[in-house]
């Protein structure tokens, strides 16, 4: 069963990865439709009866091969229709050149179907820029203000080589003027850098000082009055300002068709999200602009700083482009932010502010190099992917960007669009170079309806009345009505006529009770049918991958087997050829056949025919007993002859026998002789014909293995006294060596034995100064 199950598994995937249409229960055009990328519906009418209606949902290979005219086929197909599509470069209507090609596009999607298209992107030379310098004026950056006095000047005349359409403004930032981010005694409140710092300002969230302008001076002139101000903690509100700067874009000034930048210039680390709860600020960011008359942010000490992901939204949707220009400190921090954020770059500006002008230079050449696709709107229901086509023809599948891209360069996208099921009414979304004003509008929607032509008119109506409508082919029923042309009710169908018994389910849960009759689903395994749906052609057993082993069909789960094929899984073949064995008996006489084969049941026999058998006994072994006794009992015939009557063997020494059946023995007696003779069956019996002794083992000569064992003894024995002796001659010669070695490295005369000492000790008292009287010597004897 398990194989069984595994086998079909393998089968729909196989089709699911090939596309094919598994119709299933689709009983209308756009069910169908809905099923697959390659679903087709016929409409012509009468195509199928009403118990098949969804035989009208297949493949159009298979719809034409069932009869299906061609122009009565509904099959739809993704479609991609360009609406508009200004060349690269060329001025329109006045505007400036357009940077992407096309512009607008329309989608038509079938779900399942993927659909690709081109999008090129080509920097245009002299593009508009807006820098807008946004600067930390806590007391920390009071040296800053002296080093970027002239900055529009210089700014203006570097960036001349790069673009003759610049604009710059200004704003500042330092934080929320409430507790505890401030202290807020009067003294400190008038000047909160308490007096280290001159013309100190009360401290002020965000303020927009200067709109975008191209006068440089009138920047240098704004840049000259500012002062900073002061706070307590480390943290700043530079999230506030970016959000106000993002979506105020009518005061500060930025324009429809520029490259926006950002410039960001701080020391501190910015405060976001739930951070002012510290203060007992709780109403969250709206994402709005709230700039009053004068350029300051008014709802500074009321909304909440905005979270990251606010701000990324709305940067993005503006479409600005990020500098942080940050101390060495910092960077790692605004690192983190610009990794989520597309486009934003990082800097690291010195102590003084000294290098903010090379940083914006390098900035605005990097982003100007790089072309990055980002999509816009309605897509969380779509599977896009991109494949990038650099000019220095690198292919970057699964990425939208290029890098060292210079202006004039042409950069393509190939964008493919799968859509996993249908959607309701029309989606938009944009395709957009970040950074860039310029993008492709997309208006989407899925292909799921059926465009079936209205039927000509017939006396009467081919529903019934108010119940039902003639739609591609089918009446489609009213909520409640179900058959052919919808005139069952169902709650008052027979519903227990689509059951086996009470337990069952509706139609064996592989059809539709209409009318109390089971409409069978069809499958991609095969047909369901019977009286309850009940049958199928594909769930019997599979021998080697074969249902019913490729020698039957399948009927309702059983096999049927064809002729001369049997078993459960039709895998046996009825002959008995392979079965006989050479005397042209079945199996050797031990065994039965089945399935072609044979299957021994005589203990011990073994073989394709079982013809091998070692404790069976075969008939020369039978016949020994008796042949053996005629040839060494002659005197006493009768008995033999009695012995050989109860084994009916026959045993004849003079008649000739035709050798063409016989069987050739030759087997040991009990005194290991050896006889031989031939065996040949007939209707009496075994006949032994020729037997005779072919030779017997000679005796063993007794007197010679005596002998030989006598001297054996003898020879071993000499051999070892022989050892011995040179062993022991050996030994005394060593010792001999030795002692003549000893005595040579003497070194007395031969009269003085060293090995004499003197009877008399003599020792010396030392408690006596007088020698003669310390003296004493001492006779052991």
């Amino acid at each position: 069963m398990g194989l069984l199950l595994l086998s079909l598994l393998l089968r729909y995937w196989i089709n699911a990865a090939e596309g094919s249409c598994v119709s299933g229960s689709a009983v209308t055009c756009e069910e169908c439709l809905q099923l697959g990328p390659r679903c087709a519906w016929c409409t012509q009418e009468n195509f199928t009866d009403w118990s098949s209606v969804t035989e009208r949902c297949d493949t159009l290979d298979v719809l034409i091969e069932k009869g299906c005219a061609r122009d009565q086929l509904q099959f739809l197909v993704s479609k991609a229709q360009i609406l508009q599509d200004h060349p690269l470069g060329r001025q329109t209507s006045g505007a400036n050149s357009t940077q992407i090609s096309p512009q607008k596009m329309a989608l038509s999607l079938r779900p399942g179907n993927q659909l690709t298209f081109q999008v090129k992107v080509k920097l245009t030379e002299d593009y508009p820029v807006d820098i807008y310098y946004l600067m930390d004026l806590s007391a920390s950056m009071w040296d800053d203000l002296k080093m970027i006095k002239d900055l529009g000047s210089t700014l203006s005349k570097e960036m001349a080589n790069l673009t003759s359409k610049l604009r710059i403004g200004f704003g500042s930032f330092v934080e929320k003027p409430v507790l505890p981010f401030i202290r807020i005694t009067e003294k400190e409140l008038a000047d909160p850098c308490r007096g280290l710092v001159q013309a100190c300002l009360p401290t002020f969230g965000y303020k927009h000082v200067l709109s975008l302008t191209s006068r440089t001076d009138k920047f240098n002139e704004i840049i000259a009055r500012q002062r900073v101000s002061a706070n307590i903690d480390l943290l700043e509100c530079g999230f506030d300002a970016i959000m106000q700067v993002a979506v105020c874009g009518d005061k500060i000034g930025w324009r429809n068709d520029s490259m926006r930048l950002l410039v960001f210039a701080s020391d501190g680390d910015s405060h976001f999200g739930m951070d002012s709860k510290m203060a007992g600020i709780v109403v969250p960011n709206d994402g709005q602009c709230h700039m009053d008359v004068s350029g300051d942010y008014s709802m500074s000490t009321v909304q909440e700083y905005p979270t990251l992901g606010q701000l990324i939204d709305k940067v993005v949707e503006n479409n600005i482009l990020l500098i942080f220009a940050v101390t060495k400190e910092q960077q790692h921090n605004y690192k983190n932010y610009a990794n989520l954020i597309p486009g934003a770059t990082v800097g690291v500006l010195a102590s003084d502010s000294q290098n903010v002008l090379e940083l914006i230079i390098t900035a605005y050449k990097e982003l100007r190099s790089e072309i990055e696709l980002e999509v816009l709107g309605e897509t969380e229901d779509l599977q896009m992917s991109f494949t990038a086509i650099c000019p220095n023809g690198t292919v970057a599948p699964d990425l939208k960007h290029c890098s060292n891209i210079k202006p004039g360069e042409t950069v393509t996208f190939n964008v493919s669009v799968e859509l996993p099921r249908c959607l309701s009414g029309v989606r938009h979304f944009s395709l957009r170079p970040v950074g860039l004003q310029d993008s492709l509008e997309v208006r989407l929607e899925s292909a799921c309806t059926c465009a079936c032509p209205e039927p000509p008119s017939v006396n009467g109506s081919r529903c019934a009345e108010d119940q039902g409508a003639f739609r591609c082919g089918v009446c489609t029923c009213q909520p409640g009505f179900v058959g052919e042309r919808c005139e069952c009710d169902e709650e008052t169908a027979l519903l227990s006529n689509c059951a086996a018994n009470n337990e069952s389910e509706l139609c064996s849960g592989q059809g539709q009770c209409y009318c109390g009759k089971c409409v069978c689903d069809a499958s991609s395994f095969g047909r369901i049918y019977g009286q309850y749906c009940e049958c199928d052609n594909y769930s019997c057993v599979r021998f080697r991958g074969e249902l019913c082993g490729g020698h039957g069909a399948c009927d309702c789960g059983e096999c049927r087997c064809e002729r001369g094929w049997t078993g459960e899984y039709c895998n046996c073949s009825a002959s008995t050829d392979a079965c006989a064995a050479e005397d042209g008996a079945h199996c050797s006489g031990r065994g039965t056949c089945e399935c072609g084969r044979c299957v021994c049941t005589v203990p011990g026999a073994s073989g394709d025919k079982c013809e091998m058998c070692a404790t069976c006994g075969d008939a020369c072994n039978s016949a020994r007993a008796c042949v053996e006794c005629h040839l060494q009992d002659e005197e006493d015939a009768e008995m033999c002859d009695w012995g050989c009557s109860i084994s009916k063997i026959n045993l004849n020494t003079t008649a000739d026998y035709d050798k063409g059946p016989s069987t050739q023995c030759k087997v040991m007696m009990d005194n290991e002789c050896w006889i031989s003779f031939a065996l040949v069956g007939g209707e009496t019996g075994i006949t032994a014909y020729n037997p005779l002794i072919d030779g017997c083992p000679e005796p063993p000569n007794i007197p010679m293995i005596i002998l030989g064992v006598s001297l054996s003894i003898v020879c071993i024995g000499v051999i070892l006294l022989a050892v011995w002796k040179v062993l022991v001659s050996v030994h005394d010669r060593k010792e001999v060596a030795k002692f003549e070695a000893e005595r040579a490295k003497a070194k007395w005369q031969t009269g003085t034995n060293p090995l004499f000492r003197s009877s008399t000790s003599t020792f010396k008292n030392v408690t006596y100064e007088n020698t003669h009287r310390g003296k004493i010597s001492i006779d052991p004897y």
